[in-house]
């Protein structure tokens, strides 16, 4: 109530839309100044070179003759349990408690997060089994927030339609603060701190994720702490969390649902944020893991490092062995399967079917399938679409050959459980219902659906929310076991696998994935194409009660990422709106004429199908939907009409190149670049063609270009907000 952590950082839609520029102006004059720079760089890069230019570029800026001063404010302690209600539309209700706590540097913080992960973790957590698996809420969620000053421990659950709020807000309030008096078991904080290394490790793993993990810990004192909670994470026992639970999660800190006065005080006071140099007096760091190799990413050099293969079983793989940061390693699998026929009956339960399977196996369960990834340092992640189950596995090297078996075993000894099966389900249905009143759902749908234009019958038809909730309800665990038995096999698909790893030892491994898994159903590829027919419509969806709008427009047409015309497409698109804030619709539409909170656009073409879609997506005040409709329109015909000039393109070129180079520093987009270049048979060679066409093209190629295929009376648009609401 005191502190500023309780007012949003960016304030709200009056601070935005009416604050002077003598404001914004003295502001960035006072705290946008040399003397309150942290610059962390992290990367590929020469360190005395970077030091120079650090020097070259922020050197020069005089230091400001005045000082900073620091934060005075404390929260008091809180004199009683807080009410808050919110009503509005919508579908979902979400019960959550907020609890204070000390800040990140404080000795409790660690085992604060470890009682908040042994709280909500998926599925072994006391809020999942109490709430989640009993069919009372949908999701769990929660977060211990460290930072500089005090701040909150929060956990928030997505209610079941069918169940009274009130009745999960006691669930959550007695299974949480019935933790300090039940028992806490050894294996309950070694699993929650397991998990919480594991996904540190993950992190620091990799190169944004490290740096903006010092950056965060030097703006709670020092980046050293970020080290110091390591420390203090490892060595959290039953007895540190069972103290802090009954310390923090007590009724008078906490701030619920419902406000119930008490007669007695039960104050409870955070410890202030302890000296940090008293913390770190003495204090050493460990030996640094590995750091990887200086990688180059051009497409020409992945080309020369990868081993492209094709498995006894049919399956093509491609590795690309190099040194990374932590020793970690990334696989990314797609088994392809069925045929435009045969999967039309399937196609809800082929989005279920990859998050099923690794969700226990016949010999673990879901529990102790987790433990065994956290245990290994594993993450395994999976997607489903009608035709394809892609699964994502990262790892360390020492322990591939363990995860590869656990692999193994969700591949081809799935368990299946159709209790497992109603808990997706359920989570499923609850994001669905919250979509039916979200404008981005619906509008990104609608538009959508106007793209496609496939009969209801049909795998390829993508039907409205409603629909989907419909199919939802008629799916069953059976239907999701039989698409398994009958066609899933380890024939058809692309393996890629990057990072510290030895091919020849991983070869004999990935044969054992698949050796033996066969079905008697044919595999034909899902093709796409664009509509027979398409009329330009215009649909305003009317949505009570939403304070923001979507707006978004579109158009699909015949082209596939091959042909010349993309690169020019891809390039005048990026000028146009998809170079983030510096392009021409965010120019336009945000910056000068505040008519958008966010605007983009975007241009994709199948590599296989001559199909290719163009949209714009904006989020704007309701009142002011036809005005970015109009802008819009207005921005697209201009670059049209004048094409870009040849300091904008210089400009959009050098973005987009390094954009491209960007991506492929990502050892997970990497692993799916090389897993499309085993579909389509291609090497990184159409990359470097691709990025040689680029760095070639002249302005008026990309105006013949964009002028072939974009036409702004072609364009479907769709609005979806609140528009009867009174504006101010």
């Amino acid at each position: 109530e005191w502190h500023n952590y309780g007012k949003s950082t960016i304030g709200n839609r009056s601070d935005i839309e009416r604050v002077p520029v003598e404001s914004l102006r003295e502001f960035s004059q006072r705290y946008y100044q040399p003397d309150n720079i942290l610059l962390v760089i992290a990367g590929k890069f020469d360190e005395s070179q970077a030091v120079d230019l650090v020097l070259k570029h922020f050197g020069p800026i005089p230091k400001p003759t005045r000082i900073l001063s620091n934060t005075y404010t404390e929260e008091p302690p809180q004199d009683g349990e807080r009410n808050v209600t919110l009503r509005r539309v919508g579908e979902v209700s979400v019960v959550g408690l907020s609890y204070h706590m000390p800040a990140g540097p404080h000795p409790d913080f660690a085992p604060l997060e470890v009682l908040e992960m042994m709280l909500t973790s998926s599925p072994s957590g006391r809020l999942y089994k109490a709430l989640v698996e009993t069919r009372k809420a949908a999701a769990i969620s929660g977060s211990a927030y460290g930072w500089h000053d005090p701040g909150l421990l929060r956990l928030m659950v997505e209610v079941n339609k069918e169940i009274p709020p009130e009745a999960v807000l006691d669930v959550l309030v007695d299974t949480t603060e019935g933790l300090a008096d039940s028992e806490i078991t050894t294996k309950e904080v070694d699993r929650a701190r397991s998990q919480l290394l594991k996904h540190r490790e993950l992190s620091a793993a990799d190169t944004s994720g490290i740096a903006i993990e010092l950056s965060e810990w030097a703006a709670q004192g020092d980046w050293r702490l970020y080290f110091l909670h390591r420390d203090r994470l490892e060595q959290v026992t039953v007895d540190q969390v069972r103290e802090v639970a009954r310390k923090y999660l007590v009724r008078n800190n906490r701030t619920v649902g419902v406000f119930l006065p008490t007669t007695n005080a039960e104050r409870v006071s955070i410890p202030a944020t302890p000296p940090i140099a008293g913390l770190l007096d003495g204090y050493k760091g460990r030996e640094e893991q590995a750091l990887g190799e200086a990688f180059d990413v051009s497409p020409d050099n992945i080309e020369r490092r990868t081993k492209r293969t094709i498995l006894n079983s049919g399956v093509k793989v491609a590795l690309l062995p190099k040194k990374t940061r932590g020793e970690m390693v990334r696989l990314r699998l797609s088994l392809r399967y069925g045929t435009p026929e045969t999967l039309a009956p399937f196609a809800t339960a082929a989005e279920f079917l990859p998050a099923l399977m690794t969700r226990g196996t016949r010999h673990l369960n879901r529990v102790e399938l987790q433990d065994e990834l956290d245990r290994l340092r594993a993450e395994l992640r999976s997607l489903g679409v009608p035709g394809m189950a892609t699964f994502m596995l990262q790892t360390k090297r020492a322990n591939l050959s363990e995860t590869l078996a656990l692999l193994r075993q969700v591949l081809r000894e799935p368990a299946l459980e159709p209790a497992e099966f109603e808990l997706l389900k359920q989570r499923h249905r609850a994001s669905l219902q919250q979509g039916l009143t979200d404008p981005q759902s619906l509008a990104l749908r609608s538009l959508v659906r106007r793209m496609t234009g496939y009969a209801s019958n049909d795998v390829r038809y993508v039907p409205t929310l409603t629909e989907e909730l419909e199919r939802l309800e008629k799916l069953s665990a059976q239907d999701v076991q039989k698409l398994y038995r009958d066609f899933l096999s380890g024939t058809h698909g692309q393996l890629s696998v990057v990072g510290d790893f030895d091919p020849e030892a991983v070869r004999p491994l990935l044969e054992d994935l698949f050796v033996g898994w066969n079905s008697t159903i044919p595999y034909q590829r899902i093709e796409r194409s664009v509509p027979a027919q398409w009329v330009p419509e215009h649909d305003r969806i009317q949505i009570p009660d939403k304070a923001n709008a979507v707006y978004t427009a579109g158009l699909v047409f015949s082209l596939r990422d091959d042909h010349p015309d993309y690169a020019p497409l891809a390039l005048g698109n990026f000028i146009l709106g998809a170079g983030a804030l510096s392009s021409r619709l965010g120019d336009r539409i945000r910056q000068k004429e505040g008519l958008s909170y966010g605007v983009s656009s975007s241009i994709s073409a199948d590599p296989l199908d001559q199909r290719a879609t163009f949209s714009v997506t904006a989020i704007c005040n309701p009142a002011k939907a036809a005005q970015v409709d109009k802008a819009a329109r207005e921005e697209i015909q201009r670059l049209l009409a004048e094409g870009p000039s040849p300091e904008e393109l210089d400009r959009a070129r050098t973005g987009f190149l390094e954009r491209q180079q960007l991506t492929r520093t990502s050892d997970d987009d990497l692993a799916q670049i090389l897993n499309v270049t085993l579909l389509t048979e291609r090497t990184m060679l159409h990359y470097t063609r691709f990025e040689q066409q680029i760095a070639k093209l002249t302005p008026e190629e990309i105006a013949a270009a964009l002028r072939k295929y974009i036409d702004i009376t072609r364009l479907t648009s769709i609005e979806a907000g609140d528009f009867n609401a009174p504006q101010k």
